[in-house]
């Protein structure tokens, strides 16, 4: 078995055996670090690299504002409801313009969320508090994620 293949197995197993809260904290991370590779290709004069960067930020944000839940989520979800697009509409400028500003700036909105998701995350890790943090044990794992993405 060559090593990508490893390492890709090793990705998948985290992924599958994650708790919700830790799915959307990593989505938020790779969020931040597909923008940070998008600056770099910039600065690199890398435009298919920077392209391919920004488009799967644009895929994840896009995809954490589809499953946002704001009828259950209360008045963080309607933030978030008026924050994803935002960002999406800033992220339009990193291609139109090759402009590192605009992935700079939803860098910086993205960071305090990754942040506050990782603090669930390390919540449901512990064997107490796991149970409490995700929240409701009915329900498929998609429907939960759904649910935390909230």
């Amino acid at each position: 078995m060559t090593t990508d293949r490893r390492i890709a197995q090793y990705l998948e197993q985290n992924v599958l055996g994650a708790a919700p809260a830790k799915l959307v904290f990593l989505l938020y991370d790779r969020a931040i670090a597909s923008l940070r590779e998008a600056v770099a290709a910039i600065e690199a004069s890398d435009i298919e690299k920077r392209y391919r960067a920004n488009k799967r930020a644009i895929e994840i944000i896009g995809h954490m504002w589809s499953t946002l839940d704001v009828a259950q989520g209360g008045e963080i979800a309607a933030n978030l409801d008026r924050l994803f697009p935002f960002m999406l509409s800033r992220l339009t400028e990193v291609d139109l313009r090759n402009d590192p500003k605009a992935a700079h700036e939803v860098i910086e909105l993205l960071k305090p969320l990754r942040e506050a998701w990782r603090e669930l995350a390390r919540g449901e890790a512990a064997p107490e508090q796991g149970r409490a943090a995700s929240g409701p044990d009915s329900g498929t794992r998609e429907e939960t994620a759904t649910r935390v993405s909230a």
